[in-house]
């Protein structure tokens, strides 16, 4: 997967608004610019989140104070250090990046959520943005855009990613609707559950890593194939792929 400009050092103070970038104008209680906003950074590739690192720790209103590699890790430094912003990959290990966001903003109404993607299918923006995703940053978009989703955030925004942006406009101005996908129909135990079948662990593992019994486990596998019309682990794997749960 291409990851451009991560490692570059960039400098932030000169930087215009972003038309993405939407909300009050005034400082938000989220930062409100009297000090500086603590961030978590997750990712599943130590480079990644080296480059993420010194993007983030460029501007001049955040601190990075952890990094987790794997979802549930995640929730986990997250309900220790309590912080102001997370910005989380989508594709994790575990559990994956939007489920880590429901999770944490469910614990934590007033975190700031910042999405790293490689969709920018409006179904996906949509899902994001009902959870209380605050910005949704493409991942193969340029490294400022990072910085930009600070700072509407800062102020009290959102922030999209000029292309994402631009095919939710056009699919709501051209009279379509955003959409759902399969993997809707599903509660949160399922979806855990999916991830890691598609991960290929088996109900055993499942079991253990949810803390619940086999049994349940079975039934919950028996669930996913009659809703999802699945008939085998490849086809439940594939499905998990194609819509974003899991990264090919």
């Amino acid at each position: 997967m291409r990851r451009r400009g991560l490692s570059h050092r960039l400098d932030f103070s000169h930087r215009t608004q972003c038309p993405v970038g939407w909300g009050s104008a005034q400082p938000s209680s989220f930062g409100g610019g009297r000090v500086r906003l603590r961030a978590v950074l997750v990712d599943d590739h130590r480079l990644v989140r080296a480059g993420l690192r010194r993007l983030l720790e460029g501007h001049p209103r955040v601190e990075v104070v952890g990094e987790a590699g794997e979802g549930r890790a995640a929730l986990s430094l997250l309900e220790e250090l309590e912080p102001d912003l997370l910005v989380t990959d989508i594709g994790l290990p575990g559990l994956n990046g939007l489920d880590v966001a429901k999770q944490a903003l469910a614990a934590n109404p007033k975190l700031a959520v910042i999405v790293l993607s490689v969709h920018a299918e409006p179904a996906y923006v949509h899902r994001a943005l009902e959870l209380g995703v605050r910005g949704y940053v493409l991942k193969d978009g340029a490294p400022e855009e990072l910085a930009l989703a600070v700072d509407a955030i800062d102020r009290g925004g959102k922030y999209l990613s000029p292309s994402v942006a631009s095919a939710v406009v056009d699919t709501l101005v051209g009279g379509g609707t955003i959409g759902t996908t399969p993997l809707d129909l599903l509660t949160d135990r399922q979806r855990e559950i999916l991830q890691l079948i598609a991960e290929g662990k088996s109900t055993k593992e499942i079991a253990s890593t949810l803390f619940i019994s086999i049994k349940t486990v079975e039934s919950h596998r028996a669930q996913l194939a009659k809703k999802l019309d699945a008939k085998n682990v490849a086809e439940l794997t594939r499905l998990a792929v194609r819509y974003g749960l899991i990264d090919a």
